[in-house]
This record gives structure tokens, sequence and C-alpha cells, in this order.
């Protein structure tokens, strides 16, 4: 019996490595898949959709590699096709989200929606990377070591999986609300103007305040992006709820810079007045791509007499 299975992997290596590449990119793929609460992708259709196209890309790295050591060079062509069809996916996302996002009392903003959609494109390649290198090795070098190489792309989904949070450049602290006559201010950072007194009376009863303050310049810089801000407005909303109604501009949250210090003074009228939470989301909230800013790496911020592009 064991002779036997010996022999048909032996005859069938590169149909079995094929079958491991699939198992373990599907596997990437379902690892990066959450629905949370930001609800994307829906269930069970945005879910569906998405799985589908997981065994697809799997399907597309597994076979790439029996395909070249046949020297079929063409199967490259394929690969070039997947990640067309994928920056389709990315368009197809960025379209849905921008529709949704204009229902919403909150807005996610186009800077958070873009980094949503590049992270479904890129996860796509993540799992081709991950069956490439599994079907790589499982018919080089064999079905366990294969299985080795699989987990080890698991570990590296993993860790590619998210990027760094706001905890990571700022630490975030409750800012008490003030009202002074018609200015609004959290702790010492000016919101906005208030006129009609209803509204100062619901925003000294609900209103929560919380304060960024960045580690260095890169984080000072980051939480100026405005996509940035908003991203975290939205993240706190979705979470805490939101005290307001359309039509009701002075009710909405905000996020404004202290121009002299570089920290962000964040309002916001929560359903869920829960202050340990508020901080707890704010220091999760992923930075975004588009927001990053390192002007600290910036040739003429290291002695450099010049900068070379």
């Amino acid at each position: 019996m064991w002779r036997e299975t010996s022999q048909y992997i032996e005859e069938h290596h590169v149909l079995l490595g094929i079958l491991l590449g699939v198992i373990f990119g599907i596997t990437a793929r379902l690892l990066m898949l959450r629905t949370d609460y930001r609800q994307y992708p829906t269930y069970p259709h945005g879910r569906i959709i998405h799985i589908s196209l997981g065994v697809i890309a799997a399907a597309l790295g597994a076979v790439a590699v029996p395909a070249l050591y046949k020297k079929d060079y063409t199967a490259i062509t394929f690969l070039t096709l997947a990640a067309q069809q994928f920056r389709d996916v990315r368009n197809m996302e960025r379209n849905t989200l921008s529709k949704i996002d204009s229902l919403e009392l909150v807005s996610r903003g186009a800077a958070y929606i873009e980094g949503i959609a590049m992270v479904f494109e890129g996860r796509n390649y993540l799992v081709i990377l991950s069956a490439l290198l599994t079907s790589l090795v499982a018919t080089s070098l064999g079905l366990l070591y294969g299985v080795v190489m699989g987990l080890l792309s698991l570990l590296i989904v993993f860790k590619l999986k998210s990027g760094k949070s706001i905890s990571h450049i700022a630490k975030a602290e409750i800012g008490p609300i003030k009202v002074d006559g018609p200015d609004l201010f959290v702790g010492d950072i000016y919101i906005m103007n208030v006129g009609l007194s209803s509204n100062q009376a619901v925003i000294k009863e609900r209103g929560m305040g919380i304060i960024l303050n960045p580690y260095n310049p890169n984080g000072k810089a980051t939480l100026s992006n405005l996509g940035q801000r908003q991203a975290i407005l939205f993240d706190l909303c979705t979470i805490l709820g939101v005290y307001r109604d359309d039509g009701e501009p002075m009710l909405i949250p905000m996020a404004k810079l202290d121009m002299k210090d570089g920290r962000l003074g964040i309002f916001l009228l929560p359903q869920e007045q829960d202050a340990s939470k508020a901080l707890a989301v704010v220091q999760r909230v992923p930075i975004l791509e588009s927001a990053v800013r390192m002007p600290t790496e910036a040739s003429v911020n290291k002695g450099r007499e010049r900068q070379h592009g």
C-alpha cells in the first residue's frame, strides 16, 4: 500500500504540487477575508465574490510553475491578464464604496476608500505569491517541503495583511469639551463656532473630545492629512454611534489641528458614552498609505546639502 502510494505521488507530483498550491492560496485568501465593523465585504455576496477571485488567483499562481517547467513561457501572459483583472476589481471596489459613502452620516472619505480598494487588489497578489511558492517547492523538492513552504507563506501573508495604526504615531487622551460663548474647544484646541443655544446644550450634554499628540514630525504630517482625519472620525462614529441626523451641520464630528504643536483635537457626539472604548478605537484606526508623510526622511533634514531626486 505504501509502495503504491509513493509511486502514485511520484507519477503525479506535478498535479499534487498544483493542488497543494491552490489549497494554500485559497487558505491565504480566507485568512485575509474578514467582515468587520466597516461592514465590508458584505455577507454573503461580497464574500462570495472575493473568495471566487481568491480561487482564481490561487489557481493562476499554482499553474504558473509547471507551465514554466515545460518551457511554456506564454503562461506569463495569463499572470499579466490576472493583474489587469485585479486592477478592475480595485476599480469596482472604489466605485461601490464611493456610492455607499454618499449615504453615510459620517463618510469614509476618498482616501479611506482608495486604501480599502488598494488592499483588496494587493491581497489577490499575496494569494498568487503564496500559491506560486508552495507549488514551486512542492514540484521541485517534494510535497512535504511544499507543505512547509505553504505554512511559511501563510505566516508572511498574516504579517502583511495589516499595516500600522494611529497608536504607532500618536498618543491618544481624552480632552475636555469647553463651550466658551459660541466657541467650541477640545482642551485648548479650537474646533468651531456654535451659534444656536440648543446645539450648545446638546454638545455640553453629549460631547466627547479626544486629543492626539504625535510622537514626531512624521506623525504630525500624517495627522494633518484630511483623509486620515476623516478615517478617524468614520471609525469612531461607526463603532460608538453618532448623535445626529441628516441636515444638522452643527452636530457633525470634526477634527482640527493645533497649529502651534501639531496636536489633533477630535470632537464627536457618540451614542455610546464610553471614553475608554473611544480611546481604544482611535488607537486602532489604520494609517492610510496615501496619508503617510515622512519629512524626516528628506535629505535636507538629514544634514545633506541637497536632495537628489
